[in-house]
């Protein structure tokens, strides 16, 4: 049978970067007077001055996202030279500190750092969300429900956030740490229909606990403004390659959740709080530990896990154009994730600061390299 069309959308945050000092800069509103004449509606703030964040269109499939991803990434660095400025993907910066960062001007933020006090400041962190088009909305919540045993893998594969305030956290994933001590985040619960979500949600807005859904900030939930299916639980991939990877094991495991639903059968229902614990592995370890086999009830190492992820999407690849992409995600079992390189810039240079000089060069070399624009003056270069 065959599948429908599954449309994806990818946004990204991005860091702004002084190049003298390396720390982040609050520079977000000089950006957005230049970047909505290049980027309309696609660029737009984010709750820190420091942060930008960028929306790819609605793509028909992964070769799209590509293009996307590197047309705004290299959009937005373009755009950060002609500023004096830089950008940086990763969802920790190595050592600027949350207490000095300035929010951005706006009724929303000022709603967010008053409902959530200092938690809202210190939300100094940056992510990936995926977005994946589903029209049915019991298919949404069906799959939805499912895709949270593949929580543990997107967000080990995306790791990029390993400092925190100039300190080697020993974690793979800091942002995760910080993002979850807001309400109503990690691990969305488990609902019967459409209905019983559309409840859950009337339930916290007629008791004030929001306003609107969007402040339901699960590792993957409905989106409010459109019929898709929005994976959140990543940090920000520093390379292009990893970005599109992400991507495309996202509408791959979509896939085959809806092949599994046509086909009258489903993925297994594991409970929440064993998905937690492979949850707190990746962001403790990244790609480098080991995950629960829950059928077998035994550790295996997190390599073998991914293979099985790849045999299990393996009859879906081909019909919707995602082997090569995925097929990527050996390469970041083999050389680890932007946090494993980032350690290892450290442990070599001895320097947060040329931690930051590294990310800087890795993301712009990624989006340059995609249209043949690498400049030979970058450090990725050589």
């Amino acid at each position: 049978m065959k599948l429908p069309k599954i449309t994806l959308g990818v946004e990204e945050e991005y860091q702004i970067i002084d190049p003298d000092t390396r720390e982040l800069k609050s520079f977000v509103q000089e950006f957005l007077d230049q970047g909505r004449v290049v980027l309309e509606d696609q660029i737009k703030p984010e709750f820190l001055q420091s942060q930008v964040e960028v929306g790819s269109k609605i793509c028909q499939d992964v070769a799209e996202v590509r293009t996307e991803v590197s047309r705004l990434r290299r959009s937005i660095c373009e755009l950060a030279e002609e500023k004096g400025v830089q950008v940086a993907a990763a969802s920790t910066h190595p050592f600027s500190r949350w207490s000095t960062q300035e929010v951005s001007v706006g009724e929303r933020y000022t709603q967010l750092e008053t409902n959530m006090a200092q938690l809202a400041r210190r939300m100094l962190i940056f992510g990936m969300h995926v977005h994946v088009g589903i029209e049915d909305r019991e298919l949404l919540i069906d799959v939805m429900n499912q895709a949270r045993y593949f929580v543990p893998h997107l967000l080990a594969l995306s790791t990029s956030s390993p400092f925190w305030q100039g300190r080697n956290t020993g974690l793979r994933s800091y942002r995760t740490v910080v993002f979850e001590s807001l309400p109503r985040t990690g691990l969305p619960p488990s609902f019967t229909s459409w209905a019983d979500y559309q409840g859950f949600l009337d339930t916290l807005v007629a008791t004030q606990c929001i306003d609107e859904p969007t402040k339901i900030w699960w590792d993957i939930r409905p989106s409010f403004k459109f019929p898709t299916l929005e994976f959140r639980v990543c940090d920000i991939c520093t390379r292009v390659d990893e970005a599109v990877c992400i991507a495309a094991l996202v509408q791959s495991i979509v896939a085959k959740l809806i092949k599994l639903r046509l086909e009258n059968r489903s993925w297994r229902k594991y409970r929440h709080h064993l998905i937690t614990e492979n949850k707190w592995r990746a962001v403790r370890y990244g790609v480098g530990g080991a995950m629960i086999d829950f059928g077998k009830r035994k550790e295996i190492p997190f390599q073998s896990l991914t293979q099985e992820l790849l045999e299990v999407i393996e009859d879906v690849v081909d019909e919707i154009g995602t082997r090569d992409e995925v097929a990527y995600a050996e390469t970041i079992l083999n050389g680890g994730t932007s946090a494993d390189r980032q350690i290892a810039v450290y442990e070599e240079e001895g320097t947060l600061e040329a931690v930051v000089d590294h990310l800087v060069a890795e993301t712009r070399a990624g989006c340059f390299q995609a249209t043949g624009k690498l400049r030979t003056e970058d450090p990725a270069a050589t």
